[in-house]
Protein backbone atom coordinates (compact mmCIF):
# COMPACT_ATOMS: atom_id res chain seq x y z
CA UNK A 1 0.00 0.00 0.00
CA UNK A 2 1.06 3.92 -0.64
CA UNK A 3 2.65 5.96 2.26
CA UNK A 4 -0.73 7.97 2.01
CA UNK A 5 -2.86 8.00 5.17
CA UNK A 6 -6.43 6.74 5.12
CA UNK A 7 -9.39 8.84 5.65
CA UNK A 8 -9.91 7.51 9.59
CA UNK A 9 -6.44 8.31 10.26
CA UNK A 10 -5.46 11.00 8.43
CA UNK A 11 -4.36 14.17 11.01
CA UNK A 12 -6.00 17.13 10.09
CA UNK A 13 -4.18 19.79 7.60
CA UNK A 14 -4.40 23.22 8.86
CA UNK A 15 -6.54 24.81 6.26
CA UNK A 16 -3.01 27.62 6.15
CA UNK A 17 -0.76 24.54 5.20
CA UNK A 18 -2.77 23.46 2.51
CA UNK A 19 -3.00 26.45 0.83
CA UNK A 20 0.83 26.92 0.40
CA UNK A 21 1.95 26.30 -3.01
CA UNK A 22 -2.05 26.38 -4.25
CA UNK A 23 -1.06 30.06 -6.22
CA UNK A 24 0.01 28.04 -9.58
CA UNK A 25 -3.72 27.02 -9.67
CA UNK A 26 -5.77 29.59 -8.86
CA UNK A 27 -6.90 31.01 -12.25
CA UNK A 28 -7.03 35.31 -11.99
CA UNK A 29 -10.33 35.48 -11.34
CA UNK A 30 -11.32 39.07 -9.30
CA UNK A 31 -13.54 37.24 -6.94
CA UNK A 32 -12.58 39.09 -3.72
CA UNK A 33 -10.85 42.36 -3.62
CA UNK A 34 -8.84 44.50 -0.98
CA UNK A 35 -9.44 47.86 -0.25
CA UNK A 36 -5.85 49.89 -0.77
CA UNK A 37 -6.38 51.35 2.08
CA UNK A 38 -7.91 48.80 4.74
CA UNK A 39 -5.98 45.73 4.12
CA UNK A 40 -7.61 43.91 6.60
CA UNK A 41 -11.16 44.50 5.15
CA UNK A 42 -12.41 42.39 2.26
CA UNK A 43 -15.37 42.91 -0.48
CA UNK A 44 -17.01 40.77 -1.95
CA UNK A 45 -17.86 41.43 -5.54
CA UNK A 46 -20.98 39.66 -6.51
CA UNK A 47 -21.38 38.04 -10.03
CA UNK A 48 -22.83 40.11 -12.59
CA UNK A 49 -24.54 36.70 -13.33
CA UNK A 50 -26.18 37.05 -9.81
CA UNK A 51 -29.58 37.26 -10.52
CA UNK A 52 -30.25 35.05 -13.65
CA UNK A 53 -27.54 32.20 -11.94
CA UNK A 54 -30.56 31.30 -9.29
CA UNK A 55 -33.07 31.54 -11.94
CA UNK A 56 -31.41 28.96 -13.82
CA UNK A 57 -30.94 27.17 -10.95
CA UNK A 58 -34.20 27.31 -9.81
CA UNK A 59 -35.45 26.29 -13.11
CA UNK A 60 -33.26 23.18 -13.28
CA UNK A 61 -35.08 22.39 -9.92
CA UNK A 62 -38.29 22.76 -10.86
CA UNK A 63 -41.16 20.06 -9.41
CA UNK A 64 -41.65 16.89 -11.48
CA UNK A 65 -38.28 17.18 -13.51
CA UNK A 66 -34.51 16.27 -13.86
CA UNK A 67 -31.78 16.48 -15.99
CA UNK A 68 -30.58 14.08 -18.50
CA UNK A 69 -27.28 13.90 -18.09
CA UNK A 70 -25.94 12.48 -22.03
CA UNK A 71 -21.95 14.12 -21.36
CA UNK A 72 -20.44 11.03 -22.07
CA UNK A 73 -17.27 11.77 -24.27
CA UNK A 74 -16.48 10.85 -27.81
CA UNK A 75 -14.51 7.79 -26.19
CA UNK A 76 -17.25 6.42 -24.06
CA UNK A 77 -20.10 7.49 -26.41
CA UNK A 78 -18.52 5.13 -28.49
CA UNK A 79 -18.25 1.98 -25.97
CA UNK A 80 -22.25 2.66 -25.77
CA UNK A 81 -22.68 2.46 -29.31
CA UNK A 82 -20.01 -0.13 -29.68
CA UNK A 83 -22.67 -2.15 -27.51
CA UNK A 84 -25.24 -1.88 -30.08
CA UNK A 85 -22.55 -2.86 -32.64
CA UNK A 86 -22.23 0.55 -33.92
CA UNK A 87 -19.12 2.30 -35.37
CA UNK A 88 -18.19 5.31 -33.24
CA UNK A 89 -18.20 8.00 -35.82
CA UNK A 90 -19.55 11.49 -35.34
CA UNK A 91 -22.84 10.52 -37.46
CA UNK A 92 -23.47 7.68 -35.36
CA UNK A 93 -23.34 9.97 -31.97
CA UNK A 94 -25.22 12.84 -33.64
CA UNK A 95 -27.84 10.02 -35.10
CA UNK A 96 -28.53 8.83 -31.42
CA UNK A 97 -28.22 12.57 -29.58
CA UNK A 98 -30.74 13.43 -32.18
CA UNK A 99 -32.78 10.59 -30.96
CA UNK A 100 -32.94 12.00 -27.13
CA UNK A 101 -33.12 15.76 -27.37
CA UNK A 102 -36.70 15.76 -30.17
CA UNK A 103 -38.11 13.11 -27.92
CA UNK A 104 -41.44 14.64 -28.37
CA UNK A 105 -42.60 15.71 -24.67
CA UNK A 106 -39.60 15.45 -23.10
CA UNK A 107 -39.57 18.62 -21.39
CA UNK A 108 -42.46 17.69 -19.30
CA UNK A 109 -40.07 15.69 -17.31
CA UNK A 110 -36.51 16.83 -18.09
CA UNK A 111 -35.59 20.26 -16.70
CA UNK A 112 -32.01 20.42 -18.31
CA UNK A 113 -29.84 17.93 -20.41
CA UNK A 114 -25.93 18.01 -19.71
CA UNK A 115 -24.26 18.40 -23.35
CA UNK A 116 -20.34 17.09 -24.39
CA UNK A 117 -18.71 20.13 -26.16
CA UNK A 118 -19.33 18.12 -29.57
CA UNK A 119 -22.83 18.22 -28.73
CA UNK A 120 -23.31 21.71 -27.83
CA UNK A 121 -21.93 23.10 -30.88
CA UNK A 122 -23.37 20.59 -32.96
CA UNK A 123 -26.87 20.37 -35.27
CA UNK A 124 -29.29 17.28 -35.19
CA UNK A 125 -29.59 15.29 -38.29
CA UNK A 126 -32.32 17.58 -39.44
CA UNK A 127 -29.88 20.47 -39.18
CA UNK A 128 -31.12 22.33 -36.27
CA UNK A 129 -29.09 23.45 -33.32
CA UNK A 130 -29.25 20.73 -30.57
CA UNK A 131 -29.07 23.89 -28.01
CA UNK A 132 -32.11 25.20 -29.69
CA UNK A 133 -34.19 22.20 -30.18
CA UNK A 134 -33.71 21.86 -26.44
CA UNK A 135 -34.59 25.45 -25.57
CA UNK A 136 -37.66 24.43 -27.79
CA UNK A 137 -38.49 21.89 -25.31
CA UNK A 138 -38.22 23.98 -22.23
CA UNK A 139 -35.05 22.62 -21.31
CA UNK A 140 -31.71 24.24 -20.02
CA UNK A 141 -28.37 23.39 -21.99
CA UNK A 142 -25.67 22.65 -20.03
CA UNK A 143 -22.02 21.78 -20.51
CA UNK A 144 -19.15 19.39 -19.37
CA UNK A 145 -16.59 21.29 -18.50
CA UNK A 146 -14.04 19.00 -16.73
CA UNK A 147 -11.31 17.59 -19.02
CA UNK A 148 -11.38 13.72 -17.02
CA UNK A 149 -9.45 12.38 -14.43
CA UNK A 150 -5.64 12.07 -14.00
CA UNK A 151 -3.06 9.74 -11.15
CA UNK A 152 -2.62 11.80 -8.00
CA UNK A 153 0.56 12.14 -6.89
CA UNK A 154 1.44 10.95 -3.27
CA UNK A 155 -1.63 9.20 -2.76
CA UNK A 156 -2.91 5.90 -2.36
CA UNK A 157 -3.39 5.26 -6.27
CA UNK A 158 -5.91 7.68 -6.40
CA UNK A 159 -6.62 10.60 -9.31
CA UNK A 160 -7.71 14.02 -9.19
CA UNK A 161 -9.83 15.93 -12.14
CA UNK A 162 -7.89 18.67 -14.73
CA UNK A 163 -9.37 21.02 -16.41
CA UNK A 164 -9.20 24.54 -14.64
CA UNK A 165 -6.23 25.63 -16.98
CA UNK A 166 -8.67 27.75 -19.64
CA UNK A 167 -11.33 27.28 -17.79
CA UNK A 168 -12.54 30.91 -17.46
CA UNK A 169 -12.41 31.49 -21.40
CA UNK A 170 -13.96 27.88 -21.98
CA UNK A 171 -16.71 28.76 -19.80
CA UNK A 172 -18.04 32.54 -21.50
CA UNK A 173 -17.64 30.39 -24.84
CA UNK A 174 -19.71 28.27 -23.89
CA UNK A 175 -22.32 31.13 -22.27
CA UNK A 176 -22.12 32.33 -25.68
CA UNK A 177 -23.15 29.40 -27.43
CA UNK A 178 -26.28 28.62 -25.18
CA UNK A 179 -25.16 26.91 -21.94
CA UNK A 180 -26.79 27.75 -18.72
CA UNK A 181 -24.82 25.55 -16.74
CA UNK A 182 -22.16 23.30 -15.99
CA UNK A 183 -20.87 19.81 -14.94
CA UNK A 184 -17.47 19.05 -13.17
CA UNK A 185 -16.86 16.08 -12.14
CA UNK A 186 -14.23 14.18 -9.42
CA UNK A 187 -14.32 11.10 -7.76
CA UNK A 188 -13.52 9.56 -4.44
CA UNK A 189 -12.44 6.36 -4.44
CA UNK A 190 -13.72 4.34 -0.34
CA UNK A 191 -11.04 1.17 -1.39
CA UNK A 192 -8.90 3.49 -1.84
CA UNK A 193 -8.72 5.43 1.59
CA UNK A 194 -10.04 7.69 0.97
CA UNK A 195 -6.95 9.41 1.65
CA UNK A 196 -6.98 13.37 3.38
CA UNK A 197 -5.03 14.45 -0.18
CA UNK A 198 -7.57 13.04 -2.24
CA UNK A 199 -10.60 14.63 -0.24
CA UNK A 200 -9.04 17.92 -0.37
CA UNK A 201 -8.08 17.78 -4.10
CA UNK A 202 -11.80 16.76 -5.21
CA UNK A 203 -13.24 19.39 -2.73
CA UNK A 204 -10.62 22.66 -3.71
CA UNK A 205 -11.18 21.85 -8.09
CA UNK A 206 -14.76 22.03 -7.59
CA UNK A 207 -14.56 24.95 -5.51
CA UNK A 208 -12.39 26.78 -8.21
CA UNK A 209 -14.48 25.50 -10.86
CA UNK A 210 -17.67 26.48 -9.49
CA UNK A 211 -16.62 30.03 -8.69
CA UNK A 212 -14.97 30.65 -12.36
CA UNK A 213 -18.28 29.24 -13.44
CA UNK A 214 -20.54 31.35 -11.85
CA UNK A 215 -18.42 34.17 -12.73
CA UNK A 216 -19.10 33.37 -16.41
CA UNK A 217 -23.06 32.92 -16.17
CA UNK A 218 -23.41 28.82 -15.62
CA UNK A 219 -24.92 27.54 -12.68
CA UNK A 220 -22.19 25.18 -11.76
CA UNK A 221 -23.37 21.51 -11.06
CA UNK A 222 -20.87 20.48 -8.26
CA UNK A 223 -20.17 16.61 -8.38
CA UNK A 224 -17.70 14.26 -5.79
CA UNK A 225 -18.51 10.98 -7.05
CA UNK A 226 -18.23 8.69 -4.22
CA UNK A 227 -17.73 5.35 -6.46
CA UNK A 228 -19.81 2.30 -5.44
CA UNK A 229 -16.69 0.12 -5.90
CA UNK A 230 -15.61 -1.32 -3.25
CA UNK A 231 -17.14 -4.34 -0.30
CA UNK A 232 -17.98 -1.66 2.24
CA UNK A 233 -21.12 -1.86 4.12
CA UNK A 234 -23.46 1.31 4.48
CA UNK A 235 -21.86 2.79 6.98
CA UNK A 236 -18.63 3.39 5.87
CA UNK A 237 -19.93 5.16 2.61
CA UNK A 238 -21.99 7.32 5.26
CA UNK A 239 -18.27 8.05 7.20
CA UNK A 240 -16.81 8.94 4.04
CA UNK A 241 -19.53 10.92 2.24
CA UNK A 242 -19.55 13.23 5.63
CA UNK A 243 -16.06 13.95 5.28
CA UNK A 244 -16.16 14.87 1.09
CA UNK A 245 -19.10 17.22 1.81
CA UNK A 246 -17.39 19.03 4.54
CA UNK A 247 -14.47 19.26 3.16
CA UNK A 248 -16.32 20.68 -0.49
CA UNK A 249 -18.90 23.17 1.24
CA UNK A 250 -15.34 25.08 3.22
CA UNK A 251 -13.94 25.12 0.04
CA UNK A 252 -16.91 26.61 -1.66
CA UNK A 253 -17.45 29.00 1.11
CA UNK A 254 -13.44 30.19 0.66
CA UNK A 255 -13.88 30.74 -2.50
CA UNK A 256 -17.04 32.72 -2.03
CA UNK A 257 -19.11 30.90 -4.41
CA UNK A 258 -23.02 31.70 -4.22
CA UNK A 259 -24.84 28.91 -2.92
CA UNK A 260 -28.18 29.92 -4.20
CA UNK A 261 -26.82 29.63 -8.01
CA UNK A 262 -25.13 26.06 -7.12
CA UNK A 263 -26.70 22.52 -7.99
CA UNK A 264 -25.29 19.46 -6.44
CA UNK A 265 -24.45 15.84 -8.41
CA UNK A 266 -24.16 13.56 -5.09
CA UNK A 267 -24.14 10.04 -4.61
CA UNK A 268 -26.74 7.88 -3.27
CA UNK A 269 -25.31 6.41 0.46
CA UNK A 270 -25.74 2.49 -0.54
CA UNK A 271 -23.27 -0.06 0.23
CA UNK A 272 -20.10 -1.40 -1.75
CA UNK A 273 -21.05 -2.85 -5.44
CA UNK A 274 -19.79 -6.38 -4.11
CA UNK A 275 -20.97 -5.80 0.19
CA UNK A 276 -22.95 -8.85 0.69
CA UNK A 277 -25.72 -6.89 2.77
CA UNK A 278 -27.66 -4.84 0.40
CA UNK A 279 -29.64 -1.77 1.58
CA UNK A 280 -33.11 -1.30 0.68
CA UNK A 281 -34.71 1.70 -0.86
CA UNK A 282 -35.88 3.39 2.71
CA UNK A 283 -32.54 2.91 3.86
CA UNK A 284 -30.93 4.41 1.24
CA UNK A 285 -33.01 7.46 1.48
CA UNK A 286 -32.52 7.42 5.51
CA UNK A 287 -28.93 7.25 5.13
CA UNK A 288 -29.06 9.57 2.40
CA UNK A 289 -31.73 12.28 3.61
CA UNK A 290 -29.39 12.22 6.99
CA UNK A 291 -26.11 12.72 5.03
CA UNK A 292 -27.85 16.25 3.43
CA UNK A 293 -29.42 17.27 6.52
CA UNK A 294 -25.88 17.79 8.30
CA UNK A 295 -24.03 18.84 5.86
CA UNK A 296 -25.70 20.69 2.65
CA UNK A 297 -26.87 24.26 3.21
CA UNK A 298 -31.04 25.04 2.88
CA UNK A 299 -29.98 28.27 0.21
CA UNK A 300 -28.32 25.52 -2.36
CA UNK A 301 -31.69 24.88 -4.83
CA UNK A 302 -31.05 21.37 -6.29
CA UNK A 303 -30.34 18.37 -4.92
CA UNK A 304 -29.70 15.83 -8.27
CA UNK A 305 -28.57 12.78 -7.75
CA UNK A 306 -26.39 10.31 -10.04
CA UNK A 307 -27.35 6.58 -10.55
CA UNK A 308 -23.55 5.64 -10.44
CA UNK A 309 -24.29 2.55 -12.00
CA UNK A 310 -27.49 0.82 -9.98
CA UNK A 311 -30.19 -0.45 -12.16
CA UNK A 312 -32.95 1.62 -13.93
CA UNK A 313 -35.26 0.69 -11.26
CA UNK A 314 -32.88 0.36 -8.18
CA UNK A 315 -31.83 4.48 -8.92
CA UNK A 316 -35.66 5.31 -9.60
CA UNK A 317 -36.52 3.39 -6.46
CA UNK A 318 -34.43 4.82 -4.13
CA UNK A 319 -35.49 8.38 -5.57
CA UNK A 320 -38.77 7.87 -4.68
CA UNK A 321 -37.81 6.34 -1.14
CA UNK A 322 -36.15 10.36 -0.51
CA UNK A 323 -39.45 11.87 -1.65
CA UNK A 324 -41.88 10.51 0.86
CA UNK A 325 -41.57 13.46 3.31
CA UNK A 326 -40.93 17.24 2.53
CA UNK A 327 -37.10 18.36 1.81
CA UNK A 328 -36.08 21.86 2.59
CA UNK A 329 -34.23 21.16 -1.01
CA UNK A 330 -35.86 20.18 -4.95
CA UNK A 331 -34.11 16.45 -4.58
CA UNK A 332 -34.21 15.43 -7.86
CA UNK A 333 -31.93 13.16 -10.63
CA UNK A 334 -29.34 13.54 -13.20
CA UNK A 335 -28.99 10.45 -14.78
CA UNK A 336 -27.22 9.25 -17.70
CA UNK A 337 -27.04 5.13 -17.93
CA UNK A 338 -30.60 5.42 -16.14
CA UNK A 339 -32.17 7.04 -18.23
CA UNK A 340 -30.77 5.01 -21.47
CA UNK A 341 -29.85 1.94 -21.21
CA UNK A 342 -33.04 0.34 -22.18
CA UNK A 343 -33.21 3.40 -24.81
CA UNK A 344 -30.01 2.58 -26.75
CA UNK A 345 -30.97 -0.54 -26.47
CA UNK A 346 -34.33 -0.40 -28.06
CA UNK A 347 -32.95 1.71 -31.21
CA UNK A 348 -30.39 -0.16 -32.16
CA UNK A 349 -28.95 1.89 -34.26
CA UNK A 350 -31.87 1.17 -36.93
CA UNK A 351 -34.07 4.24 -38.00
CA UNK A 352 -37.25 2.07 -37.76
CA UNK A 353 -36.49 1.95 -33.95
CA UNK A 354 -36.35 5.39 -33.04
CA UNK A 355 -40.11 6.25 -32.11
CA UNK A 356 -39.32 3.18 -30.23
CA UNK A 357 -36.59 4.09 -28.47
CA UNK A 358 -37.74 7.68 -27.45
CA UNK A 359 -41.16 5.94 -25.87
CA UNK A 360 -38.53 4.10 -23.92
CA UNK A 361 -36.72 7.02 -23.12
CA UNK A 362 -40.17 8.65 -22.33
CA UNK A 363 -41.11 5.99 -19.83
CA UNK A 364 -37.72 6.26 -17.42
CA UNK A 365 -38.21 10.31 -17.62
CA UNK A 366 -41.88 9.80 -16.26
CA UNK A 367 -40.87 7.35 -13.75
CA UNK A 368 -38.15 9.35 -12.26
CA UNK A 369 -40.71 12.25 -12.83
CA UNK A 370 -42.95 10.31 -10.53
CA UNK A 371 -39.85 9.63 -8.28
CA UNK A 372 -39.12 12.99 -7.53
CA UNK A 373 -43.00 13.71 -6.71
CA UNK A 374 -42.91 10.74 -4.31
CA UNK A 375 -45.55 9.22 -6.49
CA UNK A 376 -43.73 6.32 -8.62
CA UNK A 377 -44.91 2.96 -7.63
CA UNK A 378 -42.90 0.39 -9.79
CA UNK A 379 -45.58 -1.65 -11.27
CA UNK A 380 -44.92 -2.52 -14.89
CA UNK A 381 -41.29 -2.45 -15.26
CA UNK A 382 -38.73 -4.59 -17.65
CA UNK A 383 -36.97 -7.14 -16.68
CA UNK A 384 -34.15 -4.41 -18.81
CA UNK A 385 -34.95 -1.74 -16.72
CA UNK A 386 -34.22 -4.03 -13.59
CA UNK A 387 -30.68 -5.14 -14.46
CA UNK A 388 -27.65 -3.65 -12.40
CA UNK A 389 -25.36 -1.84 -14.79
CA UNK A 390 -22.40 -1.48 -12.33
CA UNK A 391 -18.83 -2.07 -13.95
CA UNK A 392 -15.56 -1.95 -11.35
CA UNK A 393 -13.28 0.25 -12.23
CA UNK A 394 -15.59 2.14 -14.73
CA UNK A 395 -13.69 4.64 -16.12
CA UNK A 396 -15.62 7.86 -18.29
Amino acid sequence: MASASLLKSSPVIDKAEFFKGQSLRQPSVSVVRCHPNAPSSLTIRASSYADELVKTAKTVASPGRGILAMDESNATCGKRLASIGLENTEANRQAYRTLLVTAPGLGQYISGAILFEETLYQSTTDGKKMVDVLVEQNIVPGIKVDKGLVPLSGSNDESWCQGLDGLASRTAAYYQQGARFAKWRTVVSIPNGPSALAVKEAAWGLARYAAIAQDNGLVPIVEPEILLDGEHGIDRTFEVAQKVWAEVFFYLAENNVLFEGILLKPSMVTPGAECKERATPEQVADYTLKLLHRRIPPAVPGIMFLSGGQSEVEATLNLNAMNQAPNPWHVSFSYARALQNTCLKTWGGSPENVKAAQDALLIRAKANSLAQLGKYTGEGESDEAKKGMFVKDYVY
